[in-house]
């Protein structure tokens, strides 16, 4: 959440769809239920596992990045069992954002503890 204020939510979930770390921006209006968060994330799940399927020819996919009308979602894989799930306001910068993220996720693989 600290990668810039224009983000709005930001996730961790294993690839079974369980929530590992969640995070609202205070203020920010939910565009989606409960229900329709679970759907979404189940999407992003069963997206990065159908790229997964070409990776071996294509190389793995670094992250996702679809802009809806109301926001821009980011999806990236932090292991082969972990995904990083961000929505931004619309107007936000995306590339900076994708950039530190990431950085961020290298400098946590490259660490000793696992932490930056």
């Amino acid at each position: 959440m600290s990668l810039d204020p224009k983000i709005r939510f930001a996730t961790i979930f294993d690839m079974s769809g369980e929530v590992m770390y969640s995070g609202h921006r205070d203020g920010i209006e939910n565009l989606l239920t409960p229900e329709e968060s679970q759907k979404s994330m189940q999407l992003a799940i069963n997206a990065w596992k159908s790229r997964n399927e070409v990776s071996s020819k294509i190389g793995k996919g670094k992250y996702a990045l679809v802009e809806y009308e109301k926001l821009k979602r980011i999806t990236m894989p932090l292991d082969s069992e972990h995904i990083l799930y961000i929505t931004t306001d619309v107007e936000a910068d995306h590339a900076p954002i994708i950039y530190k993220a990431l950085r961020l996720k290298q400098d946590v693989l490259h660490s000793p503890s696992g932490m930056p």
